[in-house]
């Protein structure tokens, strides 16, 4: 009867990533504010700048644009031109990176399912995946936009649903953001903690009813609107300004610590039985209120900490990226997995899985 129930559920088939090539780190982009800035900004924000920049949690990011420099005043329509072309280039990167690992072609895809919340285009991405890869016109697609950092796993949720619909071929659940698309520097202090803390990238995973893999075995979620001005775009002068509180990791703490007791509670688990923990790379404060509450070592959190150090926070592909560390770190048959992520509404989300 188990393995009758395995076979019926979807599962991972591969996970990967995508990154734009333009990499910098902490201590060069750190100058750059200085360069550009000192004069528009009190001495107060370079302070804080500073001491940001020079925090070692986070190494280097990732960012989609020729020369960083550019960042500075850029052109709105180049902006949006330039999250359309990115977006598309590494969402492309990452789809056909996952098929190959495992073994499949755009010729399976049955279904498609992207989500974003750092650039709005219409006709969405999909569309523009559509074409670039050459998917089958009558394929199913979906565009999901305004999650936040969660939103990878609202995305896997609706995949797999389309998954158990088809039957045949696979879906796609891929996660973008160009986050540098959002990038606006004033005397605040939630701007200058995303401009030290975020970074570009893409995730995508191949999702089959074929046992092998990681089994999606349950999800769950947690909403907290009344705290939505916590953590979420806000827009100023038709731009997107990130807005993030201070009390964030203790709101987040306590939203993880509920999404968690909801998926595990029904199947009579405890954070204690799960071995691997695929956690949001939120940020250095937010990775210590989630793990203290959750009462995970260290070890358990080096994964989350290890995609931060190198990628810095990417929004919704980065709990992609931790699934993808721990996969190299070595996850056995049979062992418990969850995914943890969470942003914009307030909300918490995870996704039980057990590697076959």
């Amino acid at each position: 009867m188990k393995d009758e129930q395995t076979a019926s559920r979807t599962h991972i088939a591969s996970v990967a990533i995508a990154t734009p090539p333009h990499t910098l780190d902490q201590a060069e982009l750190g100058r750059l504010a200085h360069k550009h800035y000192q004069r528009r900004l009190s001495p107060r924000s370079m302070s804080v700048i500073h001491a940001l920049f020079s925090h070692p949690s986070i190494k280097r990011r990732n960012f989609a644009i020729d020369n960083v420099e550019n960042l500075v005043d850029e052109d709105l329509d180049a902006r949006v031109a330039r999250f359309t072309h990115w977006s598309q280039e590494l969402s492309t990167q990452a789809i056909e990176k996952a098929l190959a690992q495992a073994g499949l072609g755009t010729s399976d895809v049955a279904g498609l399912v992207v989500n974003t919340c750092t650039g709005y285009i219409c006709p969405g991405i999909s569309t523009y995946l559509i074409e670039k890869l050459g998917l089958s016109r009558s394929v199913r697609v979906y565009d999901l936009v305004g999650s936040g950092c969660g939103g990878a796993i609202p995305n896997l949720e609706i995949s797999e649903s389309l998954v158990r619909q088809n039957g045949e071929g696979v879906v796609v659940s891929v996660s973008v953001e160009i986050c540098t698309a959002t990038f606006q520097m004033e005397d605040d202090l939630s701007l200058l903690l995303s401009n030290t803390l975020f970074g570009d990238g893409a995730a995508a995973a191949v999702l089959w009813m074929r046992p092998q893999g990681y089994e999606l075995v349950a999800s769950a979620r947690r909403y907290v609107p009344e705290q939505r001005e916590s953590i979420r775009y806000v827009h100023k002068n038709g731009q997107l300004y990130n807005q993030l509180s201070l009390r964030l990791p203790d709101l987040v703490r306590k939203a993880a610590a509920q999404v968690v007791a909801d998926v595990l509670a029904p199947r009579s688990l405890k954070p204690s039985d799960i071995k691997h923990w695929a956690l949001h790379s939120g940020g250095e404060k937010i990775i210590n209120a989630v793990r203290d509450e959750l009462g995970l070592s260290e070890e358990q959190v080096h994964a989350t900490r290890s995609v931060l150090s190198e990628y810095g926070n990417m929004s919704s592909p980065t709990v992609w990226f931790v699934l993808r560390e721990l996969e190299k770190q070595g996850v056995a048959p049979g062992e418990w997995c969850i995914m943890v992520a969470f942003g914009a509404g307030l909300s918490a989300h995870a996704f039980l899985l057990r590697k076959r």
